[in-house]
């Protein structure tokens, strides 16, 4: 067995959250996917047992924040449920400005709601026309007074309509490209701010995902996180450590489609033999699980790291290499899982043609995996690493 790299307070914490996970969770997973209605009930079974509180610090009323402990719990609830996973791993991403750039006041004001959970967070970068290209946002902010005034839109938004507090990043200063861009927190019972179409999806449908409008929106001029000009440099911070939290959700994914059909497999029989027993059956669930472990140990590596403090070029590398190898695992391993239940697997009385479907998405948002091979990539010519024979070019 790998050594496992949790503390016994920590495991103690994963046993809680696969319990909960297995009893009161998955029973719901199927009917969340059917009226893809958002689970408020998952919600507050989270805050009665304080699971927000994994992502925060304990002087804001969480447990002490672990980027590991976070991945571990949102695996294992994406084991069942993914989109009861990623109200966990929004949530993170929603506060994480606040966290690496907020003053102690905005930590103060904002951070205690988000670790009890009676607020619900969103990121707001994405736009219509400016997705993997955040310096083609058109929303802006100029600041009258002591407010900012919020103009624009954004889309694909996740807890759209159901957050209490969005991060949001509008150009202050629009010539200047990535420079111009900030960051800002926006209630949502800000004047001017409306949220619009919630958009029906092939998969994670309980999560709401959708537009959100800034007709001159005011908020104090308070809200913005950081400087002026730093949004774009605070938006990949948090992506370097938001990513894996993806990353997470497809690991679970990918191993909770493995255990499913491993035990279909154990109990179906064709030829008078379990189908596990049949050798290319069995070949396919080893390499499923292997393809599970391989990607949980760099996922938890890259927790290990955002933990003892890594930033900068080793952290965006990791981040990105979490994110693309567990998420493209789970649409190749769920896929597997539909293909070892045969007819079964694709239909709605069994979980894993829903666990495809969810996996799609976690190839695609928070940066496609496209583009993660190139911020790979990117990093990897940066890197002094190669040492040639004499005389090779």
């Amino acid at each position: 067995m790998p050594v496992d790299p949790l503390t016994d307070e920590q495991r103690e914490i994963r046993e809680l959250v696969r319990t909960l996970s297995r009893e009161r969770i998955a029973p719901r997973a199927a009917e969340i996917d059917k009226t893809a209605e958002f689970p408020w009930d998952v919600v507050e079974l989270f805050r009665e047992h304080e699971l927000f509180g994994i992502l925060y610090d304990e002087q804001y009323g969480g447990h002490g924040a672990s980027a590991l402990m976070a991945l571990v719990a949102i695996e294992e609830v994406s084991k069942v449920c993914a989109t009861s996973g990623l109200i966990l791993a929004v949530q993170e991403l929603g506060s994480l400005a606040i966290k690496l750039a907020g003053t102690n006041e905005q930590k103060e004001r904002w951070l205690p709601r988000l670790a009890s959970g009676e607020w619900l967070a969103a990121y707001a970068l994405t736009e219509p026309g400016s997705g993997s290209d955040s310096a083609a946002m058109r929303t802006e902010a100029r600041l009258d007074g002591e407010e900012y005034v919020l103009n624009g839109s954004k889309r694909f938004i996740t807890n759209a309509g159901v957050a209490e507090l969005y991060t949001v990043f509008a150009k202050t200063d629009p010539s200047k490209g990535h420079s111009g861009i900030s960051a800002f927190v926006v209630e949502a019972s800000a004047s001017g701010f409306e949220v619009g179409r919630i958009e029906p999806k092939m998969g994670i449908k309980g999560s709401t995902t959708g537009e959100v409008f800034f007709n001159d929106c005011r908020i104090p001029e308070a809200n913005l996180v950081g400087e002026e000009g730093e949004g774009f440099k605070v938006a990949m911070r948090v992506l370097d450590r938001s990513r894996p939290g993806i990353g997470a959700q497809g690991l679970g994914l990918a191993q909770g489609a493995t255990d499913y059909a491993l035990e279909y497999a154990k109990n179906r029989e064709t030829m008078g033999t379990p189908i596990a027993e049949h050798q290319l059956v069995a070949a396919t669930l080893a390499d499923m699980e292997t393809k599970c472990e391989a990607a949980r140990g760099l996922l938890y590596k890259c927790g290990r790291l955002i933990d003892e403090g890594a930033d900068g070029p080793e952290l965006t590398k990791i981040s990105a290499m979490a994110k693309l190898y567990c998420t493209d695992v789970a649409m190749e391993v769920t896929t597997d899982a539909v293909q070892v239940l045969g007819g079964y697997g694709y239909i709605q009385e069994y979980p894993v043609e829903r666990m495809m479907r969810d996996a799609k998405i976690t190839q695609i948002y928070e940066g496609t995996n496209q583009i993660q091979r190139l911020v790979i990539a990117r990093q990897m010519l940066k890197e002094n690493r190669a040492f040639l024979p004499e005389g090779v070019a």
